[in-house]
């Protein structure tokens, strides 16, 4: 019977989402957790594949059980004593057993937090910038990637992807408290996406390019072009959206 699971997750502990030959990732972590438990070789598989060192605040993971979970209030219980601090496991619920939690999703949201001032309780979790940034003129640029669908020049490279074509439907800047928020929605993100897309941006906050210039990045389809990959830390998969409901 095929479950679906919502966890978060400190992603300084791991190399990333995905199984590593070498390394530790979340997904191992994991499929160790629910095979320990259930007592039975337990596959997951994940909304996304964070890059090493990004967190998510909302992973949704699906998994196939071989019999029926009774209590799945216990089974969370059980895995949150053995996973780690830096995993939290939410909540298991059944799903159909075509429910995919990868192919399923109709967006994932990111967010990005920077902030300007030294703030020893946020380096954890936010870039700390010693930049002036002119947020107008990057939350401008951000709004022209709607019109793109091709963003090949923000995608890491020799990656294994068929096509570089995304649905971006919402890019912004605000302002939280100490913090600048960047937030953005797609269908789909190519690796290293969001980090290469803030780099880019803070070189138009900067005044270093301007909105017309990160429109020409974009339409070069060159990752040479665009701005630094910036750090994973402060970068989050926020929120995942499917076609039916999910607790």
């Amino acid at each position: 019977m095929r479950y679906f699971m919502r966890l978060a997750y400190n992603g300084a502990s791991f190399h990333g989402w995905q199984i590593q030959p070498h390394d530790v990732s979340v997904q191992e972590t994991l499929e160790k957790a629910l095979s320990t438990v259930l007592r039975s070789p337990i596959a997951v598989t994940g909304a996304g594949r964070t890059d090493t060192g990004v967190n998510a605040s909302t992973m949704i993971a699906h998994f196939d059980a071989p019999t029926p979970i009774d209590d799945a209030q216990k089974l969370v219980r059980q895995l949150n004593a053995i996973v780690g601090r830096d995993i939290a496991v939410y909540a298991i619920f059944p799903v159909h057993d075509d429910a995919h939690a990868r192919f399923d999703a109709t967006s994932r949201t990111y967010k990005y937090y920077l902030h300007t001032q030294k703030n020893p309780f946020l380096e954890r979790f936010s870039w700390a910038c010693h930049y002036s940034l002119d947020f107008d003129l990057m939350n401008e640029a951000a709004e022209r990637m709607l019109e793109f669908t091709d963003f090949t020049s923000f995608s890491k490279l020799h990656t294994d992807v068929k096509t570089n074509n995304c649905k971006v439907t919402f890019a912004r800047w605000e302002r939280a408290r100490e913090q600048w928020v960047f937030t953005v929605t797609a269908d789909r993100f190519l690796r290293n996406m969001v980090r290469a897309i803030v780099g880019t941006l803070v070189e138009v906050g900067r005044k270093r390019i301007s909105v017309e210039q990160f429109c020409q990045i974009i339409e070069r389809k060159d990752r040479c072009s665009a701005g630094q990959s910036m750090p994973g830390h402060a970068l989050f998969l926020h929120q995942i959206t499917y076609p039916y409901p999910i607790l």
